[in-house]
């Protein structure tokens, strides 16, 4: 059975060998993106994880940004994001901001800037699975068309049209569409499947986004509230 799918392959015509190897190309790459993409949106939930739990459990949010900026490696997912927003927040203090709502906003601005380069990598390459998943149907039905074009084509040279002479052709052809499935069914499922892993871990940012942002509020208007009784006395 395998030697005999081998010789309908060499023996298509060119252009639905050229449509096989395409197909063949789109579903190797689509395997390697749904493989490390896997693997890196399961990696980001467990780090993502951990570091929630340190956060809540930490009494004092500079040694947390220390143990951040001095691990030596570049900060990710939730990490990311908290160092973001503390190191404004901090260096807007130094600056002699004292506002709560200037201190809160830019905090903000440079968390939203740093949970965008999160999901932008998290994201990253998942339009390739969407592409594969919805054109190579398409193209191995190209491939089945012309392919079945062509042993119609062939038939003219033959004084006896049976089914037995149009039926390699034709199988073939069909060949390129199964092709184009076997590309295609595995993108859409791994597409839909860390769409939603990424949609889920992004909402476990925002969650803890919020979360920081409103106890940076309260230390926020802590700090006001002092410098305004200081002013008052």
């Amino acid at each position: 059975m395998n030697s005999e799918l081998i010789d309908l392959v060499l023996m298509a015509s060119p252009v639905v060998q050229a449509v096989m190897v395409i197909l063949a190309l789109m579903s190797i790459a689509a395997w390697s993106v749904a493989i490390s993409k896997s693997y890196q949106v399961r990696q980001a939930g467990k780090v993502a994880k951990q570091f929630d739990q340190t956060f809540w459990q930490t009494q004092e949010l500079t040694s947390l940004f220390n143990q951040v900026v001095q691990s030596g490696e570049k900060p990710k997912g939730m990490a990311s994001i908290f160092e973001a927003g503390f190191r404004e927040f901090v260096r807007l203090k130094k600056q002699g901001v004292a506002h709560t709502s200037d201190l809160m906003a830019g905090t903000q601005r440079a968390m939203k800037v740093a949970y965008s380069k999160e999901s932008e990598q998290l994201e990253n390459r998942l339009a390739l699975l969407a592409t594969v998943g919805s054109s190579a149907p398409y193209i191995g039905l190209f491939g089945t068309v012309w392919g079945v074009m062509h042993a119609f084509q062939s038939l003219g040279n033959v004084q006896n049209a049976t089914l037995a002479a149009v039926a390699p052709g034709i199988s073939e052809a069909l060949i390129a569409t199964a092709i184009g499935l076997f590309a295609a069914i595995p993108a859409v499922i791994a597409y839909n499947r860390l769409t939603n892993q990424v949609d889920r871990l992004l909402g476990e940012y925002e969650n803890f986004a919020e979360g920081f942002l409103t106890i940076m509020q309260r230390q926020a208007h802590s700090l006001e509230t002092g410098a305004s009784g200081q002013n008052n006395t």
